[in-house]
């Protein structure tokens, strides 16, 4: 295994990570509330969610890249 598939491999559990946190947040009390009011989540669930969604796509790519 080369260095960018295991870059990919990391990157890609990170982002999976950060999806899940994402998730997590979104299912809170006060994210719920502030959906509820605003229509959409907060900032920070969104950065989690968005940045874990990004993380996904560029270590996936890595790891089937030749």
């Amino acid at each position: 295994m080369n260095g960018n598939k295991i870059l990919g491999l990391v990157i890609l559990a990170v982002g999976v990570v950060l999806i899940y946190f994402g998730w997590q947040g979104s299912e809170s009390i006060s994210d719920q509330v502030s959906e509820a009011v605003t229509g959409r989540f907060t900032d920070e669930t969104m950065i989690y969610i968005v940045g874990g969604i990004v993380a996904a796509i560029i270590g996936g790519f890595l790891l089937t890249r030749k």
